[in-house]
């Protein structure tokens, strides 16, 4: 563990610590699936491109994805306490929650394209700030990067073709 993994936070208290962070992922996963009812007949509806993987794939990912995005945030406030970074932590969380929305209950697909080009820039930018505070955080966040950077390519190929 190098210095910029060390917590601010003391080792007593460390554990409980990630409860509230594990509560916003979970809220964020929870609203997203309550904007998403009705999700697999609209994928399934869509013309997809030939890389769209099969609809029930997505909520395990997800699931693993959100784990990683709430342990990450834990990390970095741990390591410097509430800052820009932690902010930009929050928004990501937000933009990630406004996708669902905008493509599956508004079925604004240019819209929520838009809106997932911002939000890998989000992802990418706190990646960067993480990596001078917590490697481990930001290393965390690559998977999320990887599975954004999908799926504002599947969006796109959404958009192109319906």
């Amino acid at each position: 563990m190098t210095s910029r993994d060390m917590p601010l936070v003391p080792p007593a208290r460390q554990w409980w610590t990630l409860i509230p962070f594990l509560a916003a992922v979970t809220a964020v996963a929870g609203l997203g699936g309550l904007a998403a009812a009705g999700s697999q007949a609209t994928y399934r509806a869509l013309d997809l491109p030939p890389y769209a993987p099969p609809s029930w794939l997505f909520g395990p990912v997800w699931s693993v994805l959100y784990l990683g995005i709430g342990v990450a945030g834990w990390l970095l406030w741990r390591a410097g306490g509430w800052d820009r970074v932690m902010w930009l932590w929050v928004a990501q969380l937000l933009l990630n929650l406004a996708w669902t929305p905008l493509f599956f209950a508004a079925d604004l697909y240019t819209v929520a394209l838009v809106e997932i080009v911002v939000l890998a820039a989000a992802v990418v930018l706190l990646i960067g700030w993480s990596w001078h505070r917590s490697r481990a955080a930001a290393w965390l966040l690559v998977p999320y990067l990887a599975w954004v950077c999908f799926a504002t390519a599947l969006t796109a190929g959404i958009v192109v073709l319906n």
